[in-house]
């Protein structure tokens, strides 16, 4: 790790390194990660900040193109699954080479929103030269290159690929491709992109990680135009396989009375609005898979036989159900009986099958005639 990582500094300590001044603010109001070079001498500033590179996003090889290394510095915030980083520093090349991306994080993505100087990426045989303003998608799966050829500054924000419900193919139709300049959906990222970048040290933690969903949400609706797939049409694997884990989150907590669509959307980095469009693709809400879940749960307790019947109450108590009332209403809705009269029916059955187990079977005698026991 390197050797200079602190908290967030003074707005002056920043200030001094800091491109974009109401970036550097933000990055002073609010505890941070702070990387950098400055109190190192300068022949040895090469080697560690190699070391910092690798430590706030994946393991790079990095290559200064000056004879004296400038300070660099990297400052950075956690919110939710994304993490946001400002970067600056003098000219330089990266390289995300096959070896390296054996060496870990190859399931991270990364969208550099440039603020001064301009930088050449290429990944997936394209190549894209990005000005300030705007933006471009890097996979770490894949190898890449980027050079800086003058002193520069930018944004990061880098995240799981599992954080958005992306396919492989869309995925690829974002990296190193020029964004942010033309209008439409480009444009509206760029600029919630900016607005997070320069206030992300300022916001309040609920705040901050529903900012950092939405700007995942409108990538993946960036990424689904760019394939020509609208929004709202057939889910991508990564959605699916995004809603079964959302799913198995919520059966292992059904009996939590406090679940909710906001609790599960913070528990996925996710926004609220992104987890309801998970759940449109089967035709139903979340609130209502939810009921629906419980309901099977509290129906297979009732049913059970045991030495002493279980309350009603209690069983709804179990599964989430604060109102006994609105338990008997919905479980009335959905099974065509109060919880009361399942469970008696299903009392009732088990006893029927209890008698029929005790009497004995029929046995054939040697004439081939039935017998009927005594």
């Amino acid at each position: 790790m390197p050797p200079v990582a602190t908290a967030a500094k003074s707005a002056a300590e920043s200030a001094a390194v800091t491109a974009p001044a109401a970036a550097a603010a933000a990055a002073a109001a609010a505890p941070a990660t702070t990387l950098s070079t400055t109190a190192l001498p300068t022949p040895d500033r090469a080697e560690y900040w190699h070391e910092a590179i690798a430590h706030t996003f994946i393991p790079l090889d990095v290559r200064l193109l000056e004879p004296a290394p400038s300070v660099g510095t990297i400052t950075s915030h956690r919110l939710g699954a994304l993490q946001v980083s400002l970067v600056q520093a003098g000219p330089q090349r990266v390289v995300r080479s096959g070896g390296l991306i054996a060496r870990g994080g190859e399931d991270h993505v990364t969208l550099a929103l440039q603020h001064r100087g301009t930088a050449r990426l290429v990944q997936d045989g394209r190549q894209v030269l990005l000005r300030p303003g705007t933006f471009a998608v890097s996979d770490a799966g894949r190898p890449f290159s980027k050079e800086l050829a003058e002193p520069f500054s930018f944004t990061a924000f880098h995240w799981p690929r599992a954080a958005v419900g992306v396919s492989d193919e869309e995925l690829r139709e974002l990296t190193a491709t020029d964004f942010g300049a033309e209008g439409g959906t480009a444009a509206l990222v760029a600029a919630h992109l900016g607005r997070l970048a320069r206030a992300v040290g300022a916001l309040d933690p609920q705040t901050a990680v529903r900012l950092a969903a939405t700007a995942l949400d409108l990538l993946a609706v960036l990424a689904q135009e760019r394939r020509g797939r609208p929004p709202g049409a057939e889910p991508s694997e990564a959605a699916l396989a995004l809603l079964a884990r959302i799913k198995d989150h919520i059966l292992r907590r059904l009996g939590d009375p406090g679940l909710d669509p906001e609790q599960i959307a913070a528990a996925h980095h996710l926004s609220v609005r992104y987890l309801h469009k998970l759940f449109q693709c089967e035709g139903i809400t979340v609130g209502r898979w939810i009921q629906r879940q419980r309901l099977a749960m509290c129906r297979r307790d009732l049913a059970r036989p045991t030495a002493r019947p279980v309350t009603v109450a209690a069983v709804a108590g179990r599964w989430g159900f604060v109102s006994a009332s609105h338990f008997s209403r919905s479980f009335r809705a959905a099974y065509g009986v109060s919880p009361r009269e399942w469970q008696a029916g299903a009392r009732v059955a088990a006893e029927v099958h209890t008698v029929e187990a005790r009497i004995p079977a029929p046995r054939r005698s040697d004439a081939g005639v039935t017998a009927v026991p005594a």
